[in-house]
C-alpha cells in the first residue's frame, strides 16, 4: 500500500466512453482490469464522472450546422464540439459496469453547468471555477497523484497539467489510459504533459 499522501485520479471511465458508448474512445473498456489493479495500492481513491445536463454547450447538436469535432469559439476560449453523451442521470453517464467504484472516498462531477465544459478534475475549461478537488487533497495531505482513465487527449491531460501547475507530482500510467486521437491530439498530449513535468509511465 502507498502512502496516504499518494492518490489514485480515475477519470471519466463511464459507459458512453466506452464501446458502445456515445462517444466511445477506441479500446476504452482496456483501461478497467489496470485501474482496478491499481487501486488496491492506494489509500485514497477518487473518480471523476462526466456529467452535463440536457442540452450543454459543448454537445455539436446546439449548434446548428455544426458536427461533432468541430470546434467552436466560446465565451471561455475554444471548445470542440461532442456528441450528446454523459447526460445526467443517463445510462450513458453511468461509470463501465467492470469498474470498481467501492474504494472511490470522493466523486468529482464535472461539465453540470450548461454554458461552460469540463475537462479537468480541477477547473472548468474557464481555466478560473474550481471544482473543489485540490482542496480536498490538500485537508488530505495529498502530494502525489497518479493518474488513469479516458481520455488521455483531453480530460486526462487537462487533469494531469492542473494538477502539475497546482504543485502536484503527478505520474501519469499509460497502460490505464487511452485517447481519441484527434489530428495527433494523443501525441501532442504527451508532449505538452512531459514538459510540464508530468510523469508517463507505461
Amino acid at each position: 500500500m502507498r502512502p496516504e499522501s499518494d492518490a489514485l485520479i480515475v477519470i471519466d471511465v463511464q459507459r458512453d466512453f466506452c464501446a458502445g458508448g456515445a462517444l466511445a474512445v477506441p479500446d476504452g473498456d482496456a483501461v478497467v482490469p489496470p485501474i482496478n489493479a491499481l487501486m488496491e495500492d492506494f489509500a485514497t481513491v477518487i473518480l471523476t464522472q462526466d456529467w452535463h445536463p440536457p442540452r450543454h454547450s459543448s454537445f455539436a447538436s446546439e449548434h446548428p450546422g455544426k458536427a461533432p469535432f468541430e470546434r467552436v469559439e466560446m465565451d471561455y476560449g475554444p471548445q470542440v464540439l461532442w456528441p450528446d453523451h454523459c447526460v445526467q442521470g443517463g445510462d450513458g453517464a453511468a461509470f463501465h459496469p467492470d469498474l470498481r467504484t467501492d474504494p472511490a472516498q470522493l466523486v468529482i462531477r464535472k461539465g453540470f453547468r450548461r454554458a461552460i465544459d469540463s475537462y479537468s478534475a480541477f477547473f472548468e475549461n474557464d481555466h478560473a471555477t474550481p471544482t473543489g478537488l485540490e482542496g480536498y487533497l490538500r485537508e488530505r495531505g495529498v502530494t502525489r497523484l497518479v493518474m488513469a482513465g479516458l481520455a488521455t487527449d483531453f480530460c486526462v491531460q487537462f487533469s494531469a497539467l492542473d494538477a502539475a501547475r497546482r504543485g502536484f507530482t503527478v505520474t501519469l500510467r499509460e497502460h490505464a489510459c487511452r485517447g481519441i486521437d484527434i489530428d495527433g491530439s494523443v501525441d501532442a498530449a504527451r508532449a505538452a504533459m512531459r514538459e510540464a513535468g508530468v510523469r508517463l509511465e507505461t
